[in-house]
């Protein structure tokens, strides 16, 4: 069960549970997701841990946002949930939810007690000197905006879920179909998939500036790797480099490599994240850990 919270002037939905007195999480999802892509890891943290699971504004069950996707508006929404739950939580954060869950961290480090870093986004040199998405972003509402009126998106969402899954995950989604109609059948939905990808590389810049003002807390902090869908010895050296750089921002920072997993870890690898979750909260740090065993 779900319902709409009010995050400043933005309004998502929320579903939150396990014990009203465990240490508070939150779950946020990478580009385009909703709050059904962790059900697997919300299934295990939940008998020890207070979940919260949120979708961004316009995607999931979240009305449309009132302003457009930055890294501004999306690290402040997670700064009005970790302020809801009451107490510093621990952020695991799924591909490019990392620039906020990072952004977070460096902002509002009072906040955070430990941060999970799912396969994420990674940008080191990230330059943005043409900013486009203010200019572009009301065409992607309102091309979603058309699909929705069109019942174009009926089709079109669903089939592009379907699409992006094939590669990154080796099951099935965790939700019945007729939810995955009722969440990417929405032109909402389409519209804001679009305008967080003309986003990204604004927020990537916006992100690598930050970095130059305000340091990483020494939380504990933990970065996924997954390498079963990075194509070519080079490539997947490479991101695991930018992973491990990554995790070298805290002093409790490690990073835990999955050969064969591919990038959907929420869905298909919840026990790992289970116990990423388990050493932040115990605040474990160490080198790099080479993880090969099924969770």
């Amino acid at each position: 069960m779900g319902e709409i919270v009010n995050v400043g002037r933005e309004q998502v939905h929320a579903v939150e549970s396990g014990p009203v007195d465990g240490v508070p999480l939150l779950l946020t999802s990478g580009l385009g997701g909703a709050w059904f892509d962790w059900d697997p890891t919300a299934a295990l943290l939940r008998e020890r841990y207070r979940v919260t699971v949120f979708d961004r504004p316009g995607l999931g069950l979240s009305p449309a946002g009132v302003a457009p996707p930055t890294l501004r508006r999306d690290a402040a929404i997670l700064e009005a949930l970790a302020e809801r739950a009451g107490r510093p939580v621990v952020v695991l954060a799924h591909s490019m939810a990392a620039f906020h869950a990072e952004a977070l961290a460096r902002l509002r480090p009072d906040l955070v007690r430990g941060t999970v870093l799912v396969d994420p986004s990674h940008e080191p040199e990230a330059r943005a000197a043409v900013r486009p998405a203010a200019v572009l972003t009301p065409l992607a509402t309102a091309a979603g905006v058309l699909l929705g009126a069109t019942r174009l998106a009926r089709a079109a969402g669903p089939s592009g879920r379907r699409l992006a899954l094939r590669g990154t995950s080796r099951r099935e989604d965790a939700v019945p179909a007729d939810v995955i109609r009722s969440v990417y059948g929405r032109g909402t939905v389409i519209g804001t998939v679009l305008a967080e990808e003309l986003a990204y590389r604004e927020a990537a810049a916006d992100l690598a500036r930050l970095r130059e003002r305000r340091p990483f807390p020494p939380v504990p902090l933990v970065v996924v790797t997954a390498l079963g869908d990075v194509s070519g010895a080079g490539r997947k050296r490479e991101w695991a480099r930018g992973h491990a750089r990554l995790a070298a921002m805290s002093p409790l920072g490690r990073q835990v490599v999955l050969p064969d997993a591919l990038h959907m870890v929420p869905l298909d690898r919840p026990g790992v994240l289970a116990d990423a979750v388990a050493g932040a909260v115990a605040g474990v740090c160490g080198a790099e850990v080479a993880e090969r065993e099924g969770a």
